[in-house]
């Protein structure tokens, strides 16, 4: 906690699973989801000009400097992914009929997953960057889709490819390329390093 009683590290992310990555790695984040139109923002990047990669960086930057005027003088992380699939955005599924489309989609193909971070202050962004990693589905029939979704419930309409790699959604894939952290959302290895730059990881961290 600041001098001033705010959370040194805020989370503009309801997302659990980075809330859950951050605090293995020692930290203990305040969590405070930005709550902003990203359909609108997003389809101002696009009439701009931007990439994908490039639109994340802008979604997660606009997230971080939201929640950073709410909580005056703390660091906010702000995150977001997005997934690319032969040059086309896919999005999160809304119903568990929309995630079977987007899974069938996927199935036996290669498709890309960009996770972007940015680091703000007081309505300032300090630090923004972007990991990506490429994931190569199974060939996946109705019925393992079916059963899968199943399965795994209705919480993957919360994750963009109606999939979590780190639970049973790793069943689904043959092959995956690229750092870990990045799949779940969150270039976690950068993240850190940063923090300890501006001095911002707690006591005991590093050896």
């Amino acid at each position: 906690m600041t001098a001033a009683g705010t959370p040194r590290l805020v989370l503009a992310s309801g997302s659990r699973v980075r809330a859950a990555m951050l605090r293995a790695a020692g930290l203990d984040p305040a969590v405070d989801p930005a709550g902003l139109d990203e359909h609108i923002i997003e389809v101002e990047c696009r009439a701009a000009g931007l990439t994908t990669p490039q639109v994340a960086e802008a979604l997660a930057a606009a997230k971080a400097t939201l929640v950073s005027k709410r909580h005056p003088d703390a660091l906010v992380v702000g995150a977001d992914q997005m997934l690319e699939l032969d040059g086309e955005t896919l999005r999160k599924a809304k119903t568990r009929a929309a995630a079977a489309k987007v899974l069938t989609r996927l199935s036996g193909r290669a498709h890309t997953l960009i996770s972007a971070v940015a680091l703000a202050r007081d309505g300032e962004v300090l630090w923004r960057h972007q990991e990506t990693a490429r994931l190569t589905m199974r060939h996946l029939d109705d019925a393992a889709i079916a059963r899968y979704l199943g399965r795994a419930g209705d919480g993957v309409l919360a994750c963009v490819g109606a999939y979590r790699l780190e639970d049973l959604g790793a069943q689904l894939f043959e092959r995956v390329e690229g750092d870990y952290f990045t799949v779940l959302g969150l270039p976690l290895l950068a993240v850190l390093d940063r923090l300890r730059r501006l001095g911002e990881t707690p006591p005991g961290l590093l050896l």
